[in-house]
């Protein structure tokens, strides 16, 4: 079987170097920084101590599942738990038990200090780098040898930046580390333009200078990843450009290009593919542990793996249990994006109030008939009732046994642990295994964060906006994930996108036009609709909407599934303890609506009901949300820097 190369080894020498670099990963940039006194003219003499010094930088940026319980809370959003599993919650694919986050309806304030995500400590360190690796060349015989290190260096500081100005816009850029009385740090904030034609010299070098080893095991960065990034980087860039005219960068198609480039050169090498193995591939793609090769796993492009002894994390803990603070949904929103198996819409035709259904959609009565007939990345994401996770005894290793343990339904109570809040239990990233289960805090649950099927997504994608999008492109695009997902093309030729045979969709038409001030094409809206549902649950949702000017999608209504009258006898407290046995047996959690639960006029889930600052679960949004504050005590200590408008700047 081929070896998945790309997964970063990350035990090594962590401990080592974690007792050279005392500061935690979000010092302020105005503190000084003990390795430089430890190390100024002493460290870096030699080749072998550039690798041994960048090792720490892979765990403070390749976060993946997190470590231990992975309970740190990750700013400016303030989640908790694997940033893959749970960032969605800061968008309209996933809510949770309780109240929104503050930093979603709308009550966040411009933090006094730190929590904002203006930190600079892990940046200093790749700049100290940057500063000081020259003084290894006298260990080489060529100076040049020297280059792929910083060109690994370098792809963290494309990352660091990327990730602050999607957040913040215009930043401060620093060329190399700075001590507390530098005169640097009191610079104003570098214009966007001038600081992203910086990160795309960064990546560049780093694509040029880095190992091009593919799949050739060494648990380091590599061109493949640097390209990936690259492409992430000037989609973001080039859509947020043209979307955004406010800024007045008409540059966007430049941008959009070099994300072409980028994926082209990644297709070229013919060393991905979409994992297609067995059943259920979507859903397994997501469950190995470890070294996921053994199964001919070859779409990861980046991973983080874990030993399960020094290195491990709780995922599967939390997934099982889903405790308070981790419980999640699914919201109708994102069920209702999938298409039916014919490669059409739930609706095809008529208007709000009028729609006219697809023959192949079951409608939102009964129970969870609107998951039947679908795409089936939705029941490899979102469960049916008793499939991937039943009432099963973790030491009997049933899981996923219904035929011995029956049912348990997904819980729904608006605020207890182990809630789904809407009913659509997300079962996308649970493996079923109780041995990962008893791991507890050391999971060995790999964490895909750069893949091959979202190569294909972003070529489509920049193609699309470009206008230079083809049916040759599709077929290698859309429509390969669209056959791992099963489409049968031959039982429905339609299911097939092609230039000339775009589905008609005037329910997401309807919401495009009210909430968005530009117009979206259909084959963008096909696009767009490809990339929320392959990359659901994945951590990439809000920045697609900031990206796309489409904040004002998260005031879509947030809903669950539908409380029929069969769910509501199914959840009356008659089965919370469980009736009936083996294979018969169900399990269903008491929820009453008005005190357990709560729904709108038509019946649905209301997300956030007892949220003040949420309008029948609808989330505010304002305009100046698209960038986040600067805390203020560094509008204090730097007067030049400016606070980003429509947040408080003292």
């Amino acid at each position: 079987m081929n070896k998945i190369t790309n997964n970063i080894k990350y035990c090594i020498l962590l401990c080592i170097v974690g007792l050279l670099l005392l500061p935690a990963c979000n010092d302020d940039f105005m503190q000084q920084d003990p390795i430089v006194d430890l190390s100024e003219g002493a460290f870096l003499k030699n080749e072998g101590d550039l690798p041994f010094f960048l090792n720490q930088l892979y765990d403070r940026y390749l976060i993946g599942h997190g470590r231990g319980w992975s309970d740190d809370r990750r700013y400016p959003f303030d989640i908790i738990g694997s940033p893959i599993l749970h960032n969605d919650l800061r968008s309209d694919n996933m809510v949770h038990t309780g109240g929104a986050n503050a930093r979603m309806n709308g009550t966040f304030n411009t933090p006094q200090s730190g929590n904002s995500g203006w930190d600079w400590g892990n940046l200093r360190r790749v700049n100290y780098f940057l500063r000081n690796y020259h003084q290894a060349e006298g260990s080489v015989n060529d100076p040049a040898a020297l280059n792929k290190w910083a060109a690994e260096a370098r792809f963290f500081k494309a990352w660091d930046y990327f990730e602050k100005v999607k957040l913040f816009g215009d930043v401060p850029w620093y060329t190399y580390d700075m001590n507390i009385d530098s005169p640097e740090l009191y610079a104003p904030r570098t214009p966007r333009k001038e600081v992203m034609d910086s990160v795309l010299w960064t990546i560049n070098y780093s694509v040029e200078h880095i190992q091009d080893n593919g799949r050739v095991p060494t648990g380091r960065i590599n061109q493949d990843m640097a390209l990936f990034l690259k492409a992430h980087i000037a989609l973001y860039e080039g859509t947020f450009r043209k979307y955004h005219t406010d800024l007045g960068l008409t540059d966007w198609r430049r941008w959009l290009e070099e994300c072409i480039d980028a994926c082209e050169k990644i297709i070229a090498k013919d060393r991905y593919e979409l994992y297609n193995a067995g059943t259920d591939p979507y859903w397994r793609l997501f469950t190995f542990k470890q070294d996921p090769s053994t199964d001919g796993n070859r779409e990861a492009i980046l991973a983080r793996e874990y030993n399960g002894t020094q290195v491990g994390h709780a995922t599967q803990r939390y997934h099982v249990q889903n405790a308070a603070r981790y419980s999640k949904g699914a919201t109708r929103s994102l069920v209702d994006e999938y298409l039916m198996e014919d490669g059409q819409p739930i609706y095809t035709g008529g208007t709000p109030g009028n729609f006219v259904t697809n023959p192949l959609f079951q409608g939102y009565d009964g129970m969870w008939a609107e998951l039947n007939n679908r795409d089936n990345r939705l029941r490899q994401t979102v469960a049916r009732p008793g499939e991937f996770m039943t009432i099963a005894s973790i030491a009997d290793g049933g899981l996923m046994s219904r035929d011995r343990f029956g049912i348990t339904y997904p819980p729904i109570v608006f605020s207890g642990a182990g809630s789904t809040v809407t009913g659509y239990w997300v079962i996308k990233h649970f493996m079923g295994d109780p041995v990962e289960y008893d791991a507890v805090t050391q999971g060995r649950q790999t964490a895909i964060m750069f893949r091959y099927a979202e190569v294909l997504l972003m070529l489509a994608e920049a193609k699309a906006e470009l206008g230079i999008l083809t049916d040759a492109d599709l077929d290698r695009t859309v429509n390969k994930l669209r056959e791992r997902a099963g489409f049968d093309f031959t039982k429905y030729p339609n299911a097939k996108l092609s230039m000339g045979n775009i589905p008609a969709d005037p329910r997401l038409d309807a919401i495009y036009a009210e909430k968005l001030d530009y117009t979206v094409s259909p084959i963008l809206r096909e696009i767009r609709r490809e990339r929320r549902v392959e990359l659901a649950i994945e951590g990439r949702r809000y920045d697609d909407l900031m990206r796309w000017k489409a904040g004002n999608l998260l005031t879509v209504p947030l809903r669950g599934m539908k409380f029929t009258a069969e769910k509501q006898k199914l959840y009356d407290g008659s089965n919370a303890q469980g009736t009936g046995t083996g294979a018969n047996r169900i399990t269903a959690q008491q929820a009453r609506i008005g005190n357990d639960v709560f729904v709108d006029q038509d019946g649905f889930l209301i997300a956030y009901p007892r949220d003040v600052n949420v309008n029948m679960g609808t989330l505010p949004w304002s305009d100046y949300r698209y960038y986040w504050p600067i805390p203020i005590d560094q509008l204090t200590l730097n007067e030049n820097l400016k606070q980003n408008p429509g947040w408080r700047a003292n």
